[in-house]
């Protein structure tokens, strides 16, 4: 079993345990009362590439990233620095967010905010709604065509964006066949760690007209983000190397310095 598999066995227990006390009914009827929050890829296609900033405290690859962690302090610093969007980390056994985190990020900032999570569960897709997400992550990896296909639309209907990530030729192949209009190339093998900007340029000429693409993980210079534009990512997602900087909304808008 890889780190991927392992993570979403143990994210169906979680989940299964969650419902225990707050049920998918209980959630679905919260639902009238939410309002929509901005546009998430509205907000990534103002800029001339679209940031959106990530909160984590730690993950399998890079162990503790930062140390002390404060994620509305972090987030505001993306806000006033240029980030389009926020995402905060969901899981806690392996990177150590969750609803907690998400919610004081959400409080401290106005623009969108992506839930980033081992989605498995439509319990999930209703959550990041009441949580005031813009959007949802869905990783092709971790699901089947029908789970793909059947979480995509039931993002959409509650007016939420999915945020297809993929990392090989089959998987981009299998998220544009879902119809996904956003899709995530993550650099990082999620199935070995290794990370590679190469990804990107490979599986970026096969993205359909009008796809929103977002290039993931392993972005660190100024120099990096240039190359990604050329190869038509219109968004980077970027957490670790603004993290580990003294100040992350600055290093955020260092990143974005030569677009």
């Amino acid at each position: 079993m890889n780190i991927l598999e392992q993570i979403c066995a143990d994210k169906r227990i979680e989940v299964e345990e969650r419902k225990k006390f707050q049920s998918l009914e209980a959630l679905q009827a919260m639902l009238p009362d939410i309002g929509n929050r901005p546009d998430f890829v509205q907000a990534l296609r103002a800029a001339p590439m679209g940031l959106i900033a990530e909160v984590k405290r730690k993950s399998p690859s890079a162990g503790l990233i930062r140390e002390p962690f404060s994620p509305s302090e972090i987030a505001k610093g993306y806000e006033a620095n240029g980030a389009s969007a926020v995402s905060c980390l969901m899981d806690h056994k392996y990177f150590g967010g969750g609803a907690e985190d998400f919610s004081e990020v959400r409080n401290a900032i106005e623009i969108p905010m992506l839930y980033k999570e081992f989605v498995v569960d439509s319990w999930q897709i209703a959550h990041a709604k009441t949580m005031g997400a813009s959007a949802v992550l869905l990783i092709v990896g971790a699901l089947t065509d029908e789970e793909l296909a059947r979480f995509i639309k039931e993002i959409q209907i509650l007016e939420l964006q999915p945020l297809v990530e993929v990392h090989d030729r089959e998987e981009m192949q299998r998220a544009i066949d879902a119809g996904s209009d956003c899709i995530g190339i993550n650099n990082r093998n999620l199935k070995t760690f290794v990370t590679s900007l190469d990804t990107t340029f490979e599986l970026a000429a096969m993205a359909p007209a009008g796809c929103t693409l977002v290039s993931e993980s392993g972005i660190k210079t100024p120099e990096d983000v240039v190359l990604l534009k050329k190869a038509g990512a219109h968004a980077i997602l970027v957490g670790e190397s603004l993290l580990r900087e003294p100040d992350p909304g600055v290093a955020a808008k260092q990143l974005l310095s030569r677009i």
